[in-house]
């Protein structure tokens, strides 16, 4: 029997070992990024590995690149808040200027334009061997949730706010294309995760305005 392959069944529906699994890792990297733990990376990592063998298996292209790209920021996070917390201090969170929030957009919409064309052309998404409308539907949700995923990534490790509600929009596709695909333990957790980022948002935003307010009263 294939090791990426087994799992076990529940009311007739196979789950893997590796979806279940990975996606505990998975949540578990958004409770600890809540609390603002440096093993929120390490963890990622881990999850990483072992839902890019589950989207491999399900022939999800793009999520399994969006996996080893996790993995790759993994290591970027952990550089960035280590780098943060240096000398005892405390992760300081702040949203986006303008101008950062700007740049988060346009790549966006610009990046999930060329990865959609590139997940096409290659044929690297799963979606681009299936009939037209739903096969340039499903390569377009891969790239949307490729790029927004790398977006919302970068912008955790920079500790910018923004980064739970990218991964509001992220979830908002991802949850109805996991489970059309079959990873109903992938589908659910993502649902779960929209309520623990918005959650997130709001309880770093207070710890913004919390700390702005601090500062502002030492200024006096």
């Amino acid at each position: 029997m294939n090791w990426a392959n087994a799992g076990f069944t529940i009311f007739g529906t196979h789950v893997l070992w590796t979806d279940l699994i990975g996606n505990i890792a998975a949540l578990s990297t958004v409770l600890l990024a809540m609390r603002k733990s440096i093993w929120t990376w390490p963890v990622q990592f881990t999850g990483s590995v072992l839902l890019f063998i589950a989207s491999v298996n399900a022939h999800i292209t793009g999520n399994a690149l969006k996996q080893a790209m996790f993995a790759a920021l993994a290591v970027y996070g952990w550089w960035a808040w280590r780098r943060g917390t240096q000398n005892g201090r405390q992760l300081a969170v702040r949203p986006a200027d303008w101008w950062e929030r700007s740049l988060l957009i346009a790549f966006m919409l610009l990046g999930t334009v060329v990865v959609g064309l590139l997940f096409y052309f290659t044929g690297l998404s799963w979606g681009a061997h299936e009939p037209l409308p739903k096969g340039a539907f499903l390569v377009a949700a891969d790239a949307y949730i490729f790029v927004g995923s790398a977006i919302a990534t970068w912008a955790q490790g920079r500790a910018l706010v923004d980064f739970w509600m990218v991964w509001v929009a992220v979830d908002l596709v991802g949850v109805p294309l996991a489970f059309s695909s079959g990873l109903v333990v992938s589908g659910t957790v993502y649902g779960i995760f929209f309520v623990l980022v918005v959650i997130g948002f709001v309880k770093w935003l207070r710890e913004y305005r919390s700390s702005s307010l601090a500062v502002a009263a030492v200024a006096r």
